[in-house]
């Protein structure tokens, strides 16, 4: 196994909730030499730094300053939370066998979620001398189950089944005995009183590689951490530009963007803003010249439901990055930004497929227009292609992943010029 794809899988293994996906980034960029700044604090900030900041504990951005004059930002926007169950307030349900109360979080496939080992993860807020203060948690065991009910009491589940979540999808603590001791077991994680918390349930299926030739990769939260963590070393690993790169991994996507850090915040402005601010630069010259890929991933053809893809654009698994586009601007992507991604993927020598709803399945939508409408710049949106999507275990390809870093590490290595509307020099 290559290292890059090693390494990935590691991430995914540790990711266990969006907040631990955030915090995994973060701690890539300050082994990367990256200086932490606050929302709160003052920024000094110079050529040739290298900083990152989060918001919410559950999003993250870094940048760098090149030396010299800026032609504008080169931006990368992509995701860290995933479709999931969410844990209630009050959630013990008591009786002959202990449960827990949760709600979906975002649009999922319920039915892979019954019969397979769970466990929580997220933050959980304890109380201090001084207030409150966030701490990460992760039981990281086998906790829980969500019992499916047998085929002898349900002859028609094979024929097509609505899942109650209220009813069918609460799992399984334990027994009666177990009553009152999940709010222990999260002040033991915590090392404090808990006063509130955000938590969820993940399946403990951990990363794998698999097929005839290792060219699959299985795992939870591939959308859209398989792009948040290709985009961050794609921006890691690319050389010096006259272009300011800024790396975004938001959250909130799966439920609309609408939070305090998610893309319909102005987290993105607000830093971009900042930096302006900092140098002495003219926001709206900067914006003018500047560009944002969108990468959250795409469906590829289904091998058993061919028909369900468009036929002229059905991306394959590791046949390549996916250049998405909608009519209705579901995805941002037109003819002038997917022109200047074509361009500098074909100097990485990474091929690029398109990916179209078919006219009568309406698709799902992505960040890329929500941050069009905090920062207007020219935007595309793309992807890698997958299965299953939304599924608690999702299936992509290996050599897409290494497609992707290489893509990102020529975006964030390009030198970028727009010397008036309708002309791009790369």
């Amino acid at each position: 196994m290559q290292e890059a794809v090693r390494n990935l899988c590691e991430f995914l293994d540790s990711a266990h909730s969006v907040y631990h996906a955030v915090a995994g980034l973060c701690d890539v960029l300050e082994q990367a030499g990256y200086t932490r700044l606050t929302q709160t604090g003052k920024w000094e900030i110079a050529p040739g730094g290298k900083y990152y900041l989060t918001r919410g504990g559950s999003a993250v951005a870094a940048f760098r300053i090149p030396e010299g004059d800026s032609k504008g930002f080169l931006i990368s926007a992509s995701h860290a939370d995933r479709p999931c169950f969410k844990i209630k307030e009050n959630a013990e349900l008591t009786g002959t066998y202990t449960r827990l109360a949760v709600e979906r979080y975002g649009g999922m496939l319920m039915a892979p979620w019954l019969d397979r080992p769970l466990s929580v993860a997220g933050r959980v807020v304890v109380e201090t001398d001084n207030g409150v203060q966030t701490r990460l948690v992760d039981a990281d065991r086998d906790l829980l189950l969500i019992p499916n009910v047998a085929i002898h009491m349900n002859r028609s589940a094979n024929d097509g089944y609505k899942w109650n979540p209220a009813v069918d999808l609460l799992p399984l603590l334990g027994g009666k005995d177990a009553a009152g001791k999940f709010g222990a077991l999260l002040e033991e994680l915590a090392g404090g009183k808990v006063l509130g918390h955000d938590l969820y349930l993940y399946v403990r299926q951990k990363a794998t590689v698999w097929g005839m030739e290792e060219e699959f990769i299985s795992a939870p939260a591939l959308d859209d951490l398989e792009c948040a963590w290709c985009c961050t070393q794609g921006f890691l690993q690319a050389g010096n530009t006259q272009n300011i790169p800024v790396l975004c991994v938001f959250d909130s996507e799966e439920v609309g963007s609408s939070s305090y850090q998610g893309a319909a915040s102005d987290f993105m402005e607000s830093i971009l803003n900042r930096i302006c601010q900092g140098l002495g630069l003219n926001k709206h010259q900067q914006l003018a010249r500047s560009f944002l890929v969108s990468a959250d991933n795409a469906h590829a053809v289904h091998p058993n439901h061919p028909e369900l893809a468009d036929s002229a654009n059905a991306p394959v698994i590791n046949g390549g990055v996916v250049l998405k586009f909608n009519a209705n601007q579901r995805y941002t992507t037109d003819g002038v930004s997917a022109a200047i991604f074509r361009k500098i993927c074909a100097g990485a020598q990474v091929p690029v497929q398109t990916y179209c709803n078919r006219a009568d399945i309406a698709g799902g939508s992505t960040l890329g227009n929500i941050s069009l409408s905090q920062v207007a710049v020219p935007s595309v949106d793309i992807g890698l292609p997958q299965l299953a999507m939304h599924s608690p275990v999702e299936t992509a390809g290996v050599q897409d992943a290494l497609y992707l870093i290489d893509a990102m590490t020529a975006f964030y290595g390009c030198n970028l010029d727009v010397p008036e509307d309708g002309s791009y020099h790369l």
